[in-house]
């Protein structure tokens, strides 16, 4: 079976797959805003930091464990750790991907129902912040709208991941995230030619060193730890997908700096508008459906913009999503023996079902709570907030302390021999990353996403 198993067919192909994996609504929304509120140009600083010193070392050490095995979580840790405990860790991983996705793939339906708003001209109508509001309001809470919207991207999901790795993951990102970094750059320049543009520059650029304490801090440690998908098994499962001949260090810079860049430049898009149009850049996560709309109908092609950033959205949801399933279908796929096509058709349909109680949480089941949370809410929260950090955690302590270092080095260097003859001292420096810095930051990222801090 290991000898079928699919590869990429390029570095480049795993790189912008994976890079896609990261790129997601979180990059489009929630960065821009995280920075504008911790300081700008301060907080961006410190989160480049937390890529470098956390996240980088971390998604090596996933991406390695996958492109050792050449097999999905389970599997792997089936392979390297053999106890139970490692298994369920791997399990874990795989229960995130189809966890996450059920309620991710209904906010990724938003962006695809407001492209059809942006060509139908509807957004066009909406010029006031509170008509914007009502009308975002009354799409969610409209039970056929939500539910339709959650199946077509899971449909769209779906269609990549079922035509494989080489044929559709890796070619689907090969044509999705060049076109998303387009259809941003031509957002952004956009948004730079706006008289008053200079204020939201200012606003996401502008350092306010004041600002920087703990809480800032640990925001960006966040941030940086969920943007690059960590934990979840995506980028594990990426990697068992690679060469030996492939340069996993040099990879992972790139997918981290993709990741990065693409959030910067969608903050640029936003920020610019909106302070040139004197919308209020607080409004957070419902900056995107809420605020943004009125943004475009006071601008020169608002008409064509707003298509082109909705396409921009959907695109950096897709692009995720086919990570998640991915997860989910390489395990059946691996462990099971299932044929792709099977465990991609009745998975993506599972995961469907399964994200209807999420969509329908904002109209009629918006007064069931468990744990005091919707049922979108407690999804979210466990999958996010839970295992994610997790599954984090106990990759970097696989890595770092359970993982012989010999066998460490033997399957990190190739591919990476000649970073390893100059520069031996970075991978004594990332195992010891791993050992001790990692494990406790991450440490402290969960106790923070669940209130603990």
């Amino acid at each position: 079976m290991d000898k079928l198993r699919e590869n990429w067919g390029s570095k480049l192909g795993f790189i912008l797959a994976a890079a896609g994996s990261a790129v997601g609504l979180g990059n489009i929304w929630r960065f821009p805003y995280l920075a504008g509120e911790n300081g700008g140009a301060a907080f961006i600083f410190v989160y480049i930091l937390c890529v470098l010193v956390i996240g980088i070392p971390v998604l090596v050490a996933e991406i390695l464990i996958g492109r050792t095995t050449q097999k999905n979580p389970v599997g792997t840790f089936k392979q390297l750790g053999k106890t139970k405990f490692w298994i369920a860790i791997g399990g874990m991983g795989v229960a995130a991907g189809f966890i996450i996705l059920s309620f991710y793939s209904v906010v990724a339906g938003w962006t695809l129902g407001y492209i059809y708003e942006a060509i139908s001209g509807n957004l066009m109508q909406y010029n006031l912040p509170d008509v914007t509001n009502s009308h975002f309001t009354a799409l969610i809470q409209n039970p056929v709208w939500i539910i339709s919207m959650h199946g077509i991207f899971m449909l769209l999901t779906m269609s990549v991941v079922f035509f494989g790795v080489q044929k559709g993951i890796e070619l689907g990102s090969k044509i999705m995230m060049p076109l998303l970094f387009v259809l941003l750059i031509a957002l952004m320049i956009r948004g730079l030619t706006l008289e008053g543009a200079s204020k939201g520059l200012e606003y996401l650029f502008y350092p306010d060193w004041s600002k920087i304490n703990m809480k800032v801090i640990l925001n960006a440690l966040g941030q940086a730890f969920f943007s690059l998908s960590l934990g979840m098994g995506a980028m594990l499962t990426y990697g068992s997908y690679m060469s030996k001949k492939d340069n996993i260090p040099s990879a992972a810079i790139w997918v981290a700096f993709l990741d990065s860049a693409i959030a910067i430049i969608a903050g640029v898009c936003i920020f610019t508008v909106v302070f040139a149009t004197g919308q209020n850049p607080d409004a957070g996560p419902s900056l995107i459906f809420r605020t943004l709309p009125v943004v475009f109908t006071k601008i020169t092609g608002g008409y064509i913009f707003s298509i082109i950033f909705f396409i921009a959205l959907s695109l950096a949801a897709l692009t995720s999503t086919v990570s998640l399933l991915e997860v989910v279908s390489a395990y059946f796929v691996d462990e099971k023996g299932w044929s792709r096509k099977n465990a991609v058709l009745l998975f993506g349909l599972m995961i469907f079902i399964i994200g209807i109680p999420s969509a329908l949480s904002f109209s009629v089941l918006s007064g069931f709570t468990l744990f005091d949370k919707s049922f979108f809410d407690l999804t979210e929260f466990l999958s996010s907030n839970l295992m994610l950090p997790i599954g984090g955690f106990f990759i970097s302590i696989f890595v770092g302390w359970i993982w012989d270092f010999e066998k460490v080095i033997e399957n990190i260097k190739p591919g990476a021999e000649k970073i390893f003859m100059k520069y031996s001292w970075i991978f004594i420096g990332w195992k010891l990353i791993l050992k001790y810095l990692a494990p406790v930051l991450i440490f402290i990222v969960l106790l923070s996403s669940i209130g603990i801090i």
